[in-house]
């Protein structure tokens, strides 16, 4: 069979029989791929704790039918073990590896835009450097956007007229000018909307400055994007923690 070696983000991890576990990676040269880790749920694995949900891992790899099989893992950062001291942290990365296996429908499909992006917003949860629930509207929109499904928020999505817009149309595609408006288009803050921009270009003390209001109010926006594309809504995301401990002290 076809050996492999790649970097890869675990994903998720679910029982097989008695000892093993099926483990969804997605990998920076070999897109989503799912593989059984043999052994890994005995006391006496060396890998088990090497292959829980958002390690950071190097991978070596037998090419099967349908699964493929783990020979080989080395840890290259335990991100997992930093985030799981913290519980909004954690539901945090939950729907971002979820997002992100959504988002990567086709296994064994490159994808190396959206490995990167993921390693890069599990990282920024660890260093703790931004709000959590700011992360991971900044990973959602950058993911949909590598994914084909970019927001406008500045310009008409419809028909390009120049902004600033009033009102937020998740079908049509962000903000939209009062003659491409929707029915049931949002009208958001102009604050809010701001925020928006600032997550999907980047602008971190634009998006550090924000206010609560405007940060729920964004987030709910992203949320309604996000649903709208995937045409269902992420199981883990109800369970976030959008608690912004820094904004109330």
């Amino acid at each position: 069979m076809p050996l492999y070696r790649d970097e890869a983000v675990v994903l998720r991890a679910h029982k097989l029989g008695e000892a093993d576990r099926i483990v969804t990676l997605l990998t920076r040269h070999h897109g989503r791929v799912r593989a059984v880790a043999r052994g890994v749920r005995k006391t006496s694995s060396r890998i088990g704790a090497r292959v829980e949900p958002f390690s950071h891992v190097d991978i070596q790899c037998y090419e099967g039918r349908s699964l493929d099989s783990i020979s080989q893992v080395e840890t290259i950062d335990p991100i997992g073990a930093a985030l799981s001291r913290d519980y909004g942290r954690w539901t945090t990365a939950m729907a971002m590896v979820e997002t992100a296996e959504r988002l990567t429908p086709v296994e064994r499909e490159p994808a190396v835009q959206q490995y990167v992006l993921l390693i890069t917003a599990l990282r920024a949860l660890v260093s703790g450097e931004h709000d959590a629930p700011l992360v991971l509207d900044a990973y959602l929109l950058r993911s949909l956007s590598i994914a084909g499904w970019s927001p406008s928020f500045d310009e008409c999505a419809r028909c390009g007229s120049a902004g600033p817009h009033r009102a937020f149309s998740v079908a049509g595609g962000g903000m939209v000018c009062s003659d491409c408006r929707l029915p049931g288009a949002a009208a958001p803050s102009p604050a809010a909307v701001s925020l928006l921009a600032a997550l999907l270009s980047g602008d971190w003390p634009v998006a550090d400055a924000s206010e609560v209001r405007e940060r729920r109010e964004a987030s709910g926006l992203v949320a309604a994007f996000l649903q709208w594309h995937l045409e269902r809504g992420l199981r883990s995301l109800p369970l976030v923690d959008r608690d912004d401990r820094r904004l109330a002290t």
